[in-house]
């Protein structure tokens, strides 16, 4: 078609060389009559032509964009229904009105017309196509293959909020850029760090003949492993391996659980100790430095959990698995002792130390603290123990301590600790190590020094970038781990008789007079403070509980149900005293009962619900209630949980143990 001329079709010039024309042809008038005639008559002539040739140009005009428009239809036709891949229009109840011989090839060649598209694409949403933004796609799979799916709502009268609408569908073959993709993420590298943890103990209850046979049945299990893997593994310690993996042999770890871990433990070549593996896993980073950091610092944190378990930290996530066996008392007191060394250097470079614990302050916390404060006090430091309200189980021994004229300015509000510290301060956390716990988080922000001690299991909310960090979860209390501080601070230092019976209490409270998680070490940080001038009758009257409690505790004991063979779960009644003291009693309490080796006690503490959980050692009640966002150790655990009843609360229990059991199946 040939295109006509339409340049000039109502140029704006001609009304104007018009006037021109006009306004001569009246002057001439004026001087000549008749010439000005003929130039009039010209002037009529040539607005008779203007107005022709426009209204000409204006028909071939519309004409050409008929004729265009009518092109570009039958183009877009032509493209939409010769498009090289499966195309298929359907209603918006599924009904297929039309579709390319393409999409049929798919189904071959049955006959779709009139049938439902979810009877060949499931799960397909065609309403929440609608409400989708239309540059938007899905993958969908069909006969073993995969397909990105395009589409394009249409109404009836271009609108696709019309009453009826009509979607085209276009599905692209992405079979091979997804296996590709699954490739890429089956071969991505990934970084273990395996480490013996109890390597010391095991050596040293070993034969000296067999250690090299010992040794040499770890190596051959890991090898073994490793080749299992198709991963190439190195030793670079005496206790240390690394491992490098694809993404694929991780899923089939985790999916069998780490039983690398129980291989391990099971060997048996003249060791009287199992041997333990931690293994801290780096997967997802982008460069292999991001992915040993991942995994070092997964390692970190299985050692902080007590060992014999694996942690798999992709990007901010972790997963565990194993850690339900009972930590090694570790016989080694070389890391007390620096511990020790480094604090007294702390201290002695600063002007002041805080000392604080977590929330509701029990006496294994509140004796923590008395010992670091006896330690700041030797080096000549000033020395303050925040704690804003004493709970009932503490105030017999802050009444005793503030009969003593060295303790009235030793206890301070959390507020006026942030009113005291500066950055040349520093803060020693004790009995906790997640900030939200402690009795004021915003002090970690107010001190360039921090020092973190705590027996419980590490969580992966602890306190970052500390100075010093002495987790150790094989100790049966904080209590004893700042007793063997005390000894290695300094030979000089003394126990004032009230601090070591505070110690000895701590410890004593922990360990249910001396039964569970009760070690050499144990022992040998009682008799010291025996020595310091404990006294245990002052320490029984500490352990004391009036008539109420226990009268309350026998009521929370009485109303327990049994959720699951030996579990017992109780609920302390909303209107009890002392919730936090008498659940954590009446959980202790349980375990004394025949059949009985896990117990669970709840209370209500504000708007949320607080967890005791206590345990024989035959469920690790801290890995049920980490579920719950909670923390602790083997036998002796808590959690909160926000917003919610009693009887909310005990169903997430009975799941979270759920859950637990089946892992561990």
């Amino acid at each position: 078609m040939k295109k006509p001329a339409v340049k000039g079709l109502n140029v704006p010039e001609n009304p104007i060389y018009l006037a021109v024309i006009l306004v001569l042809s009246l002057i001439v008038w004026y001087f000549n009559w008749a010439i000005g005639l003929a130039a009039f008559l010209l002037f009529v002539y040539l607005v008779y032509y203007n107005w022709k040739v426009t209204r000409i140009r204006r028909i071939e005009w519309t004409r050409y964009l008929e004729n265009l428009s009518e092109n570009i239809d039958w183009s877009t036709k032509n493209a939409v229904f010769s498009v090289p891949m499966p195309f298929v229009v359907v209603e918006l109840d599924g009904t297929i009105n039309w579709y390319n011989s393409r999409f049929g090839q798919l189904f071959e060649g049955e006959s779709l017309f009139g049938k439902n598209i979810k009877n060949y694409i499931p799960n397909l949403d065609l309403y929440g196509l609608l409400k989708a933004k239309e540059e938007d796609c899905k993958q969908v799979e069909l006969n073993g293959r995969k397909y990105r799916l395009f589409y394009t709502p249409l109404g009836i009268d271009g609108n696709k909020d019309s009453r009826r609408v009509i979607i085209f569908m276009y599905l692209q073959d992405i079979t091979e850029e997804a296996l590709l993709k699954a490739k890429y993420h089956d071969e991505r590298l990934v970084v273990m760090l395996v480490q013996i943890d109890n390597y010391d103990e095991v050596m040293s209850n070993t034969d000296e003949a067999k250690r090299p046979v010992v040794l040499a049945e770890i190596e051959a299990a890991l090898s073994q492993w490793a080749i299992s893997l198709n991963a190439g593994w190195k030793k670079y310690d005496r206790d240390k391996f690394v491992v490098f993996a694809e993404a694929k042999a991780l899923k089939a770890l985790e999916d069998n659980k780490f039983q690398i871990l129980d291989a391990v433990r099971a060997i048996s070549a003249g060791n009287r100790i199992p041997v333990t593996l931690s293994i801290g896993v780096g997967a997802d980073g982008k460069t292999p430095l991001e992915l040993s950091h991942y995994a070092q610092s997964a390692l970190d944190l299985a050692l902080g959990r007590g060992g014999d378990q694996a942690v798999v930290k992709r990007g901010t996530k972790l997963f565990f698995y194993g850690g339900k066996s009972k930590e090694v008392e570790k016989r080694t007191k070389v890391k007390s002792r620096v511990i020790a060394n480094a604090l007294k250097e702390l201290m002695s470079q600063s002007w002041g130390v805080f000392v604080m614990g977590h929330e509701a302050a029990d006496l294994d916390c509140l004796g923590a603290a008395l010992g670091i404060y006896r330690c700041a006090r030797h080096v000549g430091k000033q020395a303050y123990i925040v704690m804003s309200r004493p709970n009932t189980s503490i105030r017999p021994l802050i009444s005793r301590l503030l009969e003593n004229e060295e303790y009235q300015d030793a206890f301070i509000t959390t507020d006026e600790a942030l009113h005291k510290v500066d950055r040349q301060a520093v803060l020693v956390v004790v009995d906790v190590h997640r900030p939200a716990f402690m009795e004021e988080p915003r002090l970690l922000g107010a001190v360039d020094k921090v020092v973190v001690i705590d027996h419980h299991r590490r969580s992966a909310e602890a306190v970052e970038n500390a100075t010093l960090v002495y987790l150790e979860p094989y100790a049966s209390s904080t209590s004893e781990l700042v007793t063997e501080i005390v000894q290695y601070f300094d030979e000089k230092v003394e126990l004032k008789p009230v601090e070591a019976d505070a110690l000895l209490a701590g410890i004593t409270v922990d360990t249910k007079n001396f039964i569970f998680k009760t070690g050499v070490r144990t022992f040998e940080a009682a008799s010291y403070l025996r020595r310091a001038g404990a006294d245990p009758a002052s320490v029984r009257h500490l352990l004391q509980d009036d008539l109420d409690t226990f009268l309350s505790r026998a009521e929370v004991v009485k109303n327990a149900q049994i959720i699951a063979p030996g579990v017992a779960l109780a609920y302390c009644p909303p209107n009890i005293k002392n919730g936090s003291l008498i659940a954590a009693q009446a959980a202790d309490s349980l375990l004394t009962i025949k059949g009985i080796h896990t117990s669970f006690v709840l209370y209500p503490s504000g708007d949320g619900v607080m967890i005791s959980g206590r345990s024989l050692g035959d469920v690790n009640v801290q890995m049920v209630l980490e579920k719950l966002g909670g923390g602790g150790h083997l036998t002796v655990a808590g959690a909160q949980l926000g917003s919610m009843s009693l009887d909310e609360a005990r169903q997430k229990v009975i799941e979270a143990l759920k859950d637990y059991l089946e892992e561990g199946k």
